[in-house]
C-alpha cells in the first residue's frame, strides 16, 4: 500500500477524466507518493494548514505505470508513479483533515 495526498477537488476532476495525473506528473514526470510511515511528515512539510485533503490508498500491485522508489534528498526512499494513475488501483479514499495547529496525523487506513 502506498499513499498519495490529494485535494478533494483534484480527485473529483480525475474521476471525470478517467485517470489521475496529480499536479506533478506534467512538471516533474511522476506522481509523488509515500508509505504510511512517511505521509504525516510529508503532509506537515508540504501541506501545512491546508484543508480539504484526502489520502488515496493505492494498491501498488494494480498500478499500471512504473513505480520507482527514489531518494528525495533526505536518504529516505519514496514511491513515485511514472505515469497516470489508473483509478482502479485506488483501493480506498480516506479523509485527511488538518489539525488546529496546521499539522496532520495518520488516519485509520483500514
Amino acid at each position: 500500500m502506498i499513499l498519495h495526498i490529494c485535494p478533494k477537488k483534484t480527485w473529483a476532476e480525475a474521476l471525470k477524466e478517467g485517470e489521475y495525473r496529480g499536479d506533478t506528473l506534467s512538471t516533474e514526470g511522476f506522481i509523488h507518493c509515500s508509505n504510511p510511515e512517511q505521509v504525516v511528515e510529508v503532509a506537515d512539510y508540504m501541506f501545512n494548514g491546508i484543508s480539504d485533503l484526502i489520502l488515496l490508498v493505492i494498491d501498488e500491485a494494480r498500478v499500471i505505470a512504473e513505480v520507482k522508489y527514489e531518494d528525495a534528498g533526505n536518504n529516505k526512499l519514496y514511491p513515485h508513479i511514472y505515469g497516470p494513475l489508473n483509478l482502479n488501483a485506488v483501493a480506498k479514499i480516506v479523509d485527511f483533515p488538518v489539525k488546529a495547529n496546521g499539522g496532520f496525523e495518520l488516519p485509520d487506513l483500514h
